[in-house]
């Protein structure tokens, strides 16, 4: 039987072997196989699902939705479903830049008052436990 250990699979991937067994324990990564002797033996596929899922993370998607990702991808579920799955990501980045931009607003607001506008602001909310 051939496959990698997971500390070969963890060097060829960079993903340290704790990560690799938080993913599997997680769910998000499919139980390997196992050698006769119980050691896990991980395919070439798992190289692929681990790179997936660091590309995935450096574009803001959870766990959650990484894991949900790749069992519709294990099922053989079509390319628009990943597609979607994108779309939901970039509605929900474009959100977030809309909160930000408007916490940016307000911080700005904020600099534009005068020291003592801006202490008394900062004292409300000591006082109100804020």
């Amino acid at each position: 039987m051939e496959g990698m250990t997971r500390g070969q699979l963890a060097k060829q991937t960079g993903v340290s072997m704790a990560a690799i067994r938080f993913y599997e324990d997680e769910g998000i990564l499919p139980a390997p196989v196992r050698s006769e002797g119980g050691y896990r033996l991980y395919s070439d596929d798992y190289l692929v699902m681990l790179k997936f899922i660091k590309d995935a993370q450096s574009l803001g998607y959870s766990l959650n939705r990484i894991g949900d990702i790749l069992q519709l991808l294990g099922r053989g579920t079509g390319i628009e479903t990943l597609k979607e799955a994108v779309r939901t990501q970039i509605e929900e980045i474009d959100a977030e830049i809309r909160r930000l931009d408007e916490l940016k607003t307000s911080l700005l607001f904020l600099l534009s008052k005068e020291d003592a506008a801006i202490v008394s602001y900062v004292e409300s909310f000591r006082r109100n436990g804020k």
